[in-house]
């Protein structure tokens, strides 16, 4: 179970990145872009708290 989760957080982090992209370069909103590039290393530390948290 816990690959899984590991696999879910790095989609969720990638799909970040692109979506900030994204917003980034076709909105007129920059700030936004940067703000959601920003998820991405929070999806992954929260990924791996959940996977130490599910193996106590």
């Amino acid at each position: 179970m816990s690959g899984q989760i590991s696999k879910i957080g790095f989609v969720a982090s990638m799909l970040s990145v692109v979506g900030s992209l994204y917003i980034y370069f076709v909105t007129p909103d920059e700030m936004l872009g940067i703000f959601v590039g920003l998820w991405a290393p929070t999806l992954i530390l929260a990924t791996k708290e959940i996977e130490q948290m599910m193996e106590k």
